[in-house]
């Protein structure tokens, strides 16, 4: 059995979707995907992220996430939410500045149905440097500290560059 699983499901422009296990960089262009699927949806209206059974998730993957809850609150003026029942990932999630763009939630859902798996996508070095450059952006957006955390970082996959 593989090691993460992302589950979804929506109803009525109100998307859920369920991280299991480990949330890395290999589920970089998986995870673009769904954001820009989900934020062209006309129908999008928020988002409730479940990290109840996610072990370790990345600062990519934050990135991203911070992504789609900028679009929600956008889209609907409500911060979306985020479960986390984790007291590592909450602090995580805390720190670097999620509080101010979702609803954090510490205590589960009581029932999630029709969540589908997501099909993960292979992608190339090139677009999975890229989506790590991007994720990194939005987070340094988000508060000073996360822009001091992430700058070198950022200035060394800008140099990567092509052209």
């Amino acid at each position: 059995m593989a090691g993460y699983k992302i589950l979804q499901a929506v109803k009525q422009g109100i998307y859920v979707l369920k991280f299991i296990g480990e949330i890395r960089l290999n589920l970089c262009s998986t995870l673009d995907n769904l954001v820009e699927s989900i934020t062209q949806d006309p129908e999008f209206k928020t988002v409730v992220i479940d990290l109840t059974e996610t072990e370790i998730i990345d600062s990519t993957t934050l990135g991203l996430l911070a992504k789609i809850a900028m679009a929600a609150q956008k889209r609907s003026n409500f911060l979306p939410t985020m479960i986390s029942t984790n007291p590592d990932i909450t602090r995580i999630i805390t720190s670097m500045g999620f509080d101010k763009i979702f609803i954090i939630v510490r205590e589960p859902a009581s029932r999630i149905e029709e969540l589908e798996e997501i099909p993960v996508l292979r992608a190339s070095e090139q677009d999975v440097r890229d989506k790590v450059l991007d994720a990194h952006r939005v987070l340094m957006g988000l508060n000073s500290r996360n822009r001091e955390e992430f700058k070198n970082l950022v200035r060394a996959l800008e140099c990567e560059e092509p052209g």
